[in-house]
């Protein structure tokens, strides 16, 4: 069973006290040699383990694959305003052209001209089209975002977050991930 993940082999997937992920996207994961170390500072409880142990002259202990923690962290209620979250909103498309490569963000308002980094002045643009628009305003450019920005909520970030499941699930997270291919891109 090959399970190495990047560099980051045998990661466990992180789950709250009430058995739900602490984020989607980026899936909340941690390195085994973390998950392992929580289990012993007793912060967690091993939920499901991989089909590998690591050993000590005086321990053997199943990495584990999901872990749980014993006391219940409260989700943020507003997301924290930054480029990745600012292109999960916008589900990593620029808001001109539609483009999902060379994302920038693009100040509607520009700085140049008092507009500020908000999450109600910034969308996701490609290099081109940031260029294309440059220090005008969408009307002067003649872009209109097609979707105008707004202040998501910790659900709305989730519920985009879904739309893009990593690379790779092992089974044992299965139960815990709601991933739903059939919501609205």
């Amino acid at each position: 069973m090959n399970v190495h993940v990047s560099s980051g082999g045998w990661p466990a997937l992180v789950l709250n006290a009430d058995f739900r992920p602490l984020s989607y996207y980026p899936l909340s994961l941690w390195s085994w040699q973390d998950a392992i170390k929580a289990v012993f500072l007793d912060r967690v409880n091993i939920v499901a383990s991989y089909d590998k142990a690591v050993r000590s002259p005086s321990l053997e202990m199943q990495l584990p694959s999901v872990v749980s923690l014993k006391t219940y962290v409260r989700p943020s209620t507003h997301p924290a305003f930054t480029r990745f979250n600012v292109f999960l909103r916008d589900k990593f498309v620029c808001q001109y052209c539609g483009a999902r490569d060379d994302l920038t963000f693009d100040h509607l308002i520009p700085r140049s001209r008092g507009g500020h980094t908000t999450w109600i002045n910034v969308v996701a643009a490609c290099s081109c089209c940031n260029l294309r628009k440059g220090s005008m305003t969408p009307n002067e450019a003649g872009m209109w975002p097609s979707q105008m920005p707004f202040q998501p909520s910790v659900q709305h970030l989730h519920r985009n977050g879904r739309l893009f499941p990593p690379n790779y699930l092992h089974d044992s997270w299965l139960d815990y991930l709601y991933w739903d291919t059939e919501l609205d891109p």
